[in-house]
């Protein structure tokens, strides 16, 4: 088998994550940062995309790393329609509804174009995996007491896949084959049921949906936010940034760093221990609810994402949860790792690239 070159692209914020792999190897690994100030300066995420890729240039030959010869770029996705999981060539309509942030506004949404340009300027395929578009839900799961409103499928699909994936290779099996259920917990919690290689439910990572997260309010009763918007003394954009940016953890503790809470619990603080084991207990309510709707037919509980690191974390939710399924754990992130390894199984035949079409693969249920 050739060992194949692959770049890997993953905008955030202020900074994008690249790296360089060939075959299983990382060759060069890299977390390039931006100017705040500078980024605030583009009305548009994708008019971003020049500034990004010189400083990544820029990085890339300050370390003497050079792109010549790399059989694929691959990109973090974002801004696409529901779709099913998998790895898809950038084509047209892909990378149109990405530069148009199409369905969801985030610096995500460059991956693809960024992986799109490099492909241009030196060859070889573009491709996303598994972004957070990923669509598996069942039926069941979207349904709400609102007709009308549906809950929709935003998980850390890439990570969550990927940890699958290598859980079921350890046991000699394939992820198609087990029922699993995955908490990712970095800034966002997802809890998630994957159903013989399909995450059939979880909560929305986006929408204040989920356990309370380092910065995210997570599920809270539906009254209190309709109190909050009609009080008057916060803007739309003030009750946002409650629900996904400065909630949880920073609104009780002004910190997403499990690091800085777990110091002041080692010191004796009262609310920090009660704030982050009422994560443990939330996340712990939520792996529950995923074991019913697996049915109790379970192989294992899996805890990644960096705040997994924490022993006291992950010792605690077994306490919680160990009764349903062997737990493991397999913490931090693999998503450049997981977008390389999707675009060698493609290249080496192991997988069947998706086409994206733009169609959403669920849209509404007949009333």
């Amino acid at each position: 088998m050739k060992n194949y070159k692959i770049f890997a692209i993953n905008p955030g914020s202020t900074s994008t994550k690249v790296a360089l792999f060939e075959g299983d190897e990382k060759l060069f690994s890299k977390t390039v940062d931006h100017d705040a100030a500078e980024l605030d300066k583009f009305a548009e995420i994708s008019q971003q995309l020049p500034y990004r890729m010189a400083i990544i240039d820029e990085e890339l030959g300050k370390s003497g790393i050079s792109l010549k010869g790399v059989d694929a770029f691959v990109g973090q996705g974002g801004g696409l329609v529901g779709i099913e999981g998998g790895t898809y060539p950038v084509n047209d309509i892909l990378h149109e509804h990405a530069r148009t942030c199409f369905t969801v506004r985030h610096p995500a949404t460059l991956g693809a174009q960024i992986a799109r340009k490099y492909s241009q300027i030196y060859g070889g395929g573009a491709y996303v995996v598994n972004p957070p578009d990923v669509d598996e839900f069942s039926d069941l799961a979207r349904v709400t007491g609102l007709k009308g409103v549906y809950r929709e499928s935003r998980i850390h699909g890439l990570n969550q896949k990927e940890i699958g994936i290598r859980y079921a290779a350890i046991q000699g099996k394939k992820y198609e084959d087990m029922n699993l259920i995955i908490c990712h917990a970095g800034g966002g919690l997802s809890v998630t049921a994957h159903k013989q290689g399909k995450m059939v439910d979880s909560n929305d990572i986006a929408n204040g949906d989920g356990p309370m997260a380092p910065t995210r309010c997570g599920t809270i009763p539906v009254k209190e936010i309709v109190k909050m918007c009609f009080a008057g003394n916060l803007s739309e954009k003030e009750i946002r940034g409650k629900i996904t940016q400065n909630g949880g953890w920073v609104d009780h503790l002004g910190t997403s760093d499990a690091r800085v809470i777990l110091d002041e619990i080692e010191r004796g603080d009262f609310y920090s221990k009660l704030i982050f084991d009422a994560t443990i207990y939330q996340v712990a309510k939520y792996i529950g609810s995923c074991a019913v709707v697996l049915k109790g037919n379970i192989d294992a509980i899996i805890l990644t994402g960096g705040i997994s690191n924490s022993k006291y974390f992950a010792d605690e939710i077994t306490k919680y949860v160990s009764f349903l399924a062997p737990v493991a754990v397999m913490a931090g992130e693999f998503e450049m790792e997981a977008m390389a390894a999707g675009v060698i199984r493609v290249l080496e035949g192991e997988e069947e690239p998706k086409e994206y079409t733009g169609i959403p693969i669920w849209s509404g249920f007949d009333s």
